[in-house]
């Protein structure tokens, strides 16, 4: 073709053999089929670019990148990531001319960000869809997915979102306690969007005054910041009083003189006045959701459960080989984010005994302290062959390996596949369902949790005084109703959690790596020890 003559210098014009079929397909095609709108686009693109010759049919094949039709090129460009093509547009002023075609980059935002809109009409406003995509979706890809909020003890769970033409980060709130099944509410803090073509704007959502300016920064990998530069929209004509009126109804679905717990009234006074003090000021490092194995009792991730006079929290769910672990998102002044909440021992299973008896909370009790006890020996003896062990390496660096080390070795491998052997045992002889009540004494802000389970497993929960001090493990027992709940009774303090499974499909959240997720929450669980 012309074009290949005129932008890349290669010969005469050639025809296009791709351009040819099309005609031969629109002359013996279905009436009712649907035209192609970017390949139109990308013929039209291609006549604009060239002259649009009449095909040669002695014309030779294209022996190099430089000399393919321009409407073929803007397809092979268009297939590439985005990140790709700056330093294809180095390589010579043909290809720069045409990475200029919106059709390219439309397609990236598509096909990389998820963008349904209908971009043509950013052609309104004078932006282009290599705007969109390198001022806005290219620049602040970074801070899409998952993240904990820096606010002290209470954490929190913000989803950054790509949501049509704008990056929205929405603060994911539990509802209203102590409806544990519920679905979660939301609520924008931020968003981003690209009002003209210099840079993206960035506007904070807080508040109840509307869009205000906002700034947003990139402290390093998996961590970002937020500010607001106009934080008097925060504030509300009635002062203080009415902004805590308003929050309460927000965060409790209540007022105040319906909380007749004054230990409670004390709780939610004081996360009023230390969250309120952020101003949408914040910091916020990346989480992921937990990766999932078919060996895994129910499928991992975030769940939502009671926590007494502290209201619903949410809790991730993960599964280290023998333990399940339960990691607060959400946290409060005794347990605060990131600490270990509960911890599951799916080595032993626990067999509820017939359902009068489950009433009575000293023999439930009874059961759990008994395999309490089982563990604590399992784990002595555990110790005590490892002290073994190293003894025995250190005498095979005399030369008596052999006699030091085999038995160690047996003894761990039998011990090892009995726990195995029987928890698995127990997970094929127990019922698929079996009743369940609470024993009498035993604390629920939930009365209507289900009344039969599938299995139970001895595990720790955590407790401390105000302010995370003395935190201890302390028994109790693990309770799965279904894929979607579970529960756990805390024998210490006579109290019941239910947890119901969040059903959000959130974006960008999945874990690179096994490694990558325990490194996670490590990191997480660092800040608040």
């Amino acid at each position: 073709m012309a074009v290949c003559a005129r932008l890349c210098g290669v010969g005469p014009a050639r025809g296009c053999r791709r351009r040819g079929a099309q005609r031969e397909q629109r002359r013996e095609g279905p009436a009712d089929s649907e035209p192609d709108t970017d390949a139109e686009e990308e013929r039209i693109e291609g006549a604009r670019l060239g002259q649009g010759q009449a095909p040669d049919p002695a014309a030779r094949a294209p022996l190099s990148l430089l000399e393919l039709p321009p409407e073929l090129l803007v397809q092979i460009f268009g297939s590439l990531p985005g990140t790709d093509l700056p330093s294809l547009a180095r390589v010579c002023s043909a290809f720069r001319r045409i990475l200029r075609t919106d059709t390219i980059w439309r397609r990236r935002c598509r096909e990389e960000y998820g963008v349904c809109e209908n971009l043509r009409k950013l052609e309104i406003t004078g932006v282009s869809c290599r705007d969109v995509y390198a001022k806005l979706l290219h620049r602040y890809r970074l801070i899409l997915g998952l993240w904990q909020p820096d606010i002290g003890p209470y954490g929190g769970l913000l989803n950054v979102v790509v949501d049509g033409l704008f990056i929205i980060g929405w603060m994911y709130l539990p509802p209203h306690d102590p409806h544990v099944d519920d679905p979660m509410r939301f609520k924008p803090l931020f968003r981003i969007h690209l009002m003209e073509r210099k840079s993206a704007t960035v506007e904070c959502m807080y508040g109840h005054k509307g869009p205000h300016n906002g700034h947003i920064q990139i402290v390093k990998k998996d961590e970002f910041s937020t500010k607001c530069n106009q934080t008097d929209h925060h504030r509300m004509s009635g002062g203080r009083q009415e902004e805590f009126r308003t929050w309460l109804r927000e965060e409790w679905g209540r007022t105040l003189e319906d909380i007749f717990h004054e230990h409670m009234q004390e709780l939610i006074l004081m996360k009023f006045i230390y969250t309120s003090q952020y101003d949408n000021c914040l910091t916020y490092r990346r989480i992921y959701l937990p990766p999932s194995s078919a060996d895994d009792l129910l499928k991992p991730g975030l769940f939502k459960g009671t926590y007494g006079s502290h209201g619903l929290e949410i809790v991730m769910l993960s599964f280290h080989g023998k333990k399940a672990k339960g990691t607060k998102i959400t946290g409060d002044p005794n347990i605060p984010a990131g600490q270990q909440t509960v911890e599951i021992d799916l080595a032993h299973p626990i067999q509820l005994p017939d359902i009068e008896n489950l009433r009575n909370f000293n023999e439930l009790s009874r059961i759990v302290l008994e395999v309490q006890e089982q563990v604590r020996r399992e784990q002595q003896q555990q110790q005590e062959e490892e002290e073994g062990q190293s003894e025995g390496e250190g005498r095979s660096r005399q030369g008596d390996s052999q006699q030091a080390e085999q038995p160690v070795q047996r003894d761990d491998t039998g011990a090892e596949g009995t726990e195995a052997a029987g928890a698995a045992a127990a997970q094929e002889s127990a019922p698929t369902s079996q009743p369940f009540v609470l024993p009498v004494g035993v604390i629920s802000r939930n009365e209507d949790y289900p009344r039969t389970c599938r299995m139970c497993f001895y595990g720790t929960g955590l407790i401390a005084g105000h302010g995370f001090t003395s935190p201890e493990r302390t028994p109790g027992i693990f309770i799965l109703f279904d894929d979607d709940r579970f529960g756990f009774i805390w024998l210490e303090l006579k109290s019941f959690s239910l947890y119901s499974r969040i059903k959000v499909s959130f974006q960008n959240a999945a874990a690179p790596s096994r490694e990558a997720f325990d490194e996670m929450l490590k990191n997480i669980q660092s800040m608040t020890t």
